[in-house]
C-alpha cells in the first residue's frame, strides 16, 4: 500500500466501495445496483421474453408448449422437415452458399436420423464459417478427424462428392492400413524392431514396383500378416531364446516357433524365407536358417466338417427360426448349400439376383447360381432387412457402418456372423464341397465355382471310390 493512513489496497478498496454501494433487491432480495425507474436491481429490470402459452401439438395432440411448425418439443426433433430447415437457415448464413448443400441434405435425410442429420448439417456450417477455401476437396479433408475414425461427416461427404464426381477419395484406407502396419512393428522388441521396420519399408516398395509393372501387387492383408508373424518370431527369440540379434537365429530356433503352430507351418515358413533373404542381403544375417526346411504337412484336407444331423439343425434353424438374423440366415444357408465363402456373400450385390429365374451371381463363378425356395425365402428376409435401413448401398448385406456408404461389409463383421450357431463360415462351406467332390468330378465342380482344377484334389485325400476296386 502506498499510502500510510490506508488499510486496503487499491484492487480492495475498490471492491469494498462497489460492495457499499449495492442494496438488496426489493423483487428477489439479492444485493445489486438499484435501478432508478424501477426501483429493482438490473436482473430483475430487464424485460423479459413471454412464454407461449402451451397448445396442442398437431403431431401427438398433447398440450405442449411449440418448439416449432406447430409441434411440439419431441415431435420437432424427429420431424423429417427439420434437416431441410436447419440447411436452408444456413444458406441463408452464407454469403455464398453451394449448389449442392441442398441435394447433401437430401442425402442425409435419406441415410440418417432427423438428429443426427441436423448435426452433421451443424457442423459443416462450421467448416463454411472458417475462412478456408470451400471447394469440395478442401471441405472433405478438413471435416476429417484425427483418429481411427474419419467420422460420419467426412464419410457421408465422401460417399456423396464421389459419387457426384466432385472430389477424389481420401486416403482413409491407407492411412488406416499404415497404422496396423506400425502397430505390429511398435510390438516387437527394441533390439529387433529396427530390420523388422526395414523389411516392412522393403515390401512396401515391393509393392509400388509391382503396381508400376502392373503385376500382383502385396495387399495390405498380406503385408501385415507377414509383419504379425515376424512380430510373433522377435516375440519367441527374445522371450523363450534369450537371443537379441539376428544374426544368431539358427534353424532349431526356427523349428521351435514352426512347431508352435502346426497349421501355420506352411504360410509362416514362406513369410520367413522372404524375410531372411533380404535380411541376408542387407548383410543383417550370414546364412538363412529357414533354407532347406519344408512345410511337410499333409496335402489334402484337413479340417473340421459337419454330420448330417448338425447340417439338418443348422437347416432348421435358418429356415424356420425367428429370432436368427437375416445376415446369419443368409451367410449360411448359402455355404450349407451352394458352397459359398464369406467374400462371395460380402459382395452380393442386388444388381446380380435375377428374380424372374431365381438365380445370383456369386463371386467369380462362370454361371448364375440357381436358388433352391429355402434359399431364395432367406434371401428375401436379408432384402427386407436392407429395405428397412434405407440404404443406397447396393449390396444385399448392409450393416449400420455401410449404410450410409456403397462398400461392403467388414470382414471382422462377416466373420462374426455365425458365432451364434457355433460354427465357422469355412467349416460350413467345406463340408459342402466335400460331398460335392466325392460325389461329382472334381473337374465339374472347379468349373461350376470358377475354381482351378487342382483346388479341388485336396478334397480327395483318403478317398477310395469303392465303385471302382476290382472285384474279390
Amino acid at each position: 500500500m502506498r499510502d500510510k493512513t490506508a488499510t486496503l489496497c487499491r484492487d480492495c478498496s475498490r471492491t469494498a466501495e462497489r460492495d457499499a454501494a449495492k442494496a438488496p433487491c426489493p423483487r428477489c432480495g439479492r444485493p445489486g445496483y438499484l435501478r432508478e425507474d424501477t426501483g429493482w436491481c438490473g436482473h430483475c429490470s430487464r424485460p423479459r421474453q413471454t412464454k407461449q402459452p402451451p397448445r396442442t401439438c398437431r403431431e401427438c395432440g398433447r398440450v405442449r408448449r411449440h418448439a416449432g411448425l406447430g409441434l411440439c418439443s419431441a415431435c420437432w426433433q424427429r420431424h423429417p422437415d427439420r434437416p431441410f430447415v436447419r440447411a436452408e437457415s444456413l444458406i441463408a448464413e452464407l454469403a455464398e452458399p453451394p449448389d449442392w448443400l441442398r441435394d447433401f441434405t437430401a442425402d442425409l435425410a435419406a441415410k440418417y436420423c432427423v438428429s443426427r442429420a441436423c448435426t452433421m448439417i451443424t457442423s459443416l456450417g462450421r467448416l463454411f464459417l472458417d475462412e478456408q477455401p470451400n471447394h469440395p476437396q478442401a471441405l472433405l479433408e478438413r471435416s476429417r478427424r484425427s483418429g481411427r475414425s474419419m467420422g460420419s461427416l467426412a464419410r457421408a461427404l465422401e460417399t456423396f462428392f464421389t459419387g457426384h464426381g466432385m472430389a477424389m477419395a481420401t486416403d482413409q484406407a491407407e492411412r488406416l492400413a499404415a497404422g496396423r502396419r506400425q502397430r505390429r512393428i511398435d510390438a516387437v522388441p527394441e533390439t529387433l524392431r529396427p530390420t523388422v521396420d526395414a523389411f516392412a519399408d522393403f515390401m512396401m516398395r515391393s509393392r509400388e514396383r509391382s503396381r508400376r509393372a502392373g503385376t500382383r501387387p502385396r495387399s495390405d492383408g498380406t503385408i501385415e500378416a507377414a509383419l504379425a508373424i515376424m512380430r510373433d518370431l522377435a516375440r519367441f527369440l527374445a522371450g523363450e531364446r534369450g537371443k537379441q540379434d539376428w544374426a544368431l537365429t539358427d534353424v532349431h530356433d526356427v523349428e521351435a516357433f514352426l512347431a508352435g503352430s502346426p497349421k501355420a507351418r506352411n504360410r509362416r515358413l514362406v513369410v520367413l524365407g522372404q524375410f531372411f533373404r533380404f535380411a541376408r542381403s542387407r548383410k543383417i544375417v550370414l546364412v538363412d536358417p529357414s533354407h532347406g526346411l519344408t512345410s511337410r504337412g499333409p496335402n489334402g484336407f484337413t479340417g473340421a466338417t459337419l454330420t448330417l444331423d448338425q447340417q439338418r439343425a443348422l437347416f432348421r434353424r435358418w429356415t424356420t427360426g425367428p429370432a436368427v438374423h437375416p445376415h446369419e440366415a443368409l451367410l449360411g444357408m448359402l455355404a450349407l448349400l451352394h458352397g459359398a465363402s464369406s467374400r462371395e456373400v460380402k459382395m452380393l450385390q442386388t444388381t446380380d439376383l435375377d428374380p424372374h429365374a431365381r438365380t445370383t451371381r456369386l463371386g467369380d463363378r462362370p454361371h448364375p447360381v440357381p436358388l433352391d425356395p429355402a434359399s431364395w425365402a432367406v434371401l428375401e428376409r436379408c432384402l427386407a432387412h436392407r429395405e428397412a435401413q434405407r440404404t443406397d448401398n447396393p449390396h444385399v448385406m448392409v450393416t449400420r457402418q455401410t449404410k450410409s456408404g456403397r462398400g461392403p461389409a467388414s470382414t471382422a463383421y462377416v466373420s462374426h456372423i455365425l458365432d451364434a450357431c457355433g460354427f465357422p463360415p469355412r467349416t460350413i462351406r467345406c463340408t459342402r464341397l466335400i460331398d460335392l467332390v466325392n460325389t461329382m468330378d472334381p473337374k465339374l465342380v472347379a468349373a461350376a465355382f470358377g475354381m482351378d482344377p487342382e483346388a479341388t484334389m485336396i478334397y480327395l485325400a483318403d478317398h477310395v471310390d469303392e465303385g471302382r476296386l476290382p472285384e474279390r
